[in-house]
């Protein structure tokens, strides 16, 4: 497929939204154009497709937007679904979102406040108290992972790669404590699914786009 007729996809390497969507992309085997964004300097073509200014925004060719993380990821595996994500193991897609819910919703709210403290300090509660009240969703995660290898059986799902990367910030975010957490299943799972093939091929390094500037393709970018 000519490049010009490919999507466009503005992405920010590090952010958790926007590798999941890329995690969707990748697995459905579809391709865009890739932009990278500094996101304290957003180019003014992702503005225009969407004034939110949050990543990813996905620009198909006949000019609809996609900008919100779980619906790209919707779309790209409604496309094509090769690996059954939209299908688990156990439950029900409906099950699969309700967790995933879960995560975007009590789960971010406290990850932003435990990772970010200095930005809201106009709240009572402090970086440790969000940790723990995070940590009720760490939990749950567990129960799940100590009978089973992915969120919703032995297969990776829907769930397993929306939620794996706010896991993921999570754990970043004081290293050493997640380390020493009672957690090992859940531990195993994040260790297993950053160091594999699918989350390197996402997570190249690119430099930020400008207009006029070359688009690499993903992800058969690198």
């Amino acid at each position: 497929m000519a490049l010009a007729s490919l999507p466009v996809l503005y992405s920010f390497r590090r952010c958790p939204y926007a590798m999941r969507a890329r995690l969707a992309i990748q697995s459905a085997g579809l391709e865009c154009r890739l932009r990278e964004v500094v996101l304290r300097d957003k180019p003014q073509e992702m503005l225009d497709a969407s004034p939110k200014g949050t990543v990813p925004v996905l620009v198909m060719r006949g000019g609809t937007v996609i900008d919100e993380s779980l619906d790209v990821m919707l779309h790209a595996l409604g496309e094509n679904d090769p690996e059954g994500w939209l299908s688990p193991d156990e439950g029900s897609r409906a099950d699969m979102m309700d967790l995933i819910a879960a995560c975007d919703g009590p789960f971010k709210h406290h990850l932003d406040r435990y990772k970010y403290a200095n930005r809201y300090e106009d709240e009572c509660a402090v970086s440790e108290d969000h940790r723990k009240a995070g940590s009720a969703f760490l939990e749950t995660l567990e129960s799940r992972l100590s009978s089973r290898a992915q969120l919703f059986g032995e297969r990776v799902s829907l769930a397993d790669m929306a939620v794996m990367p706010f896991i993921r910030q999570f754990a970043n975010t004081d290293r050493a404590w997640f380390d020493a957490s009672p957690y090992p299943a859940l531990k195993a799972w994040l260790s297993a699914h950053l160091a594999s093939s699918r989350f390197k091929s996402i997570m190249p390094k690119f430099d930020p786009w400008k207009t006029g500037d070359e688009e690499p393709v993903f992800p058969s970018a690198r």
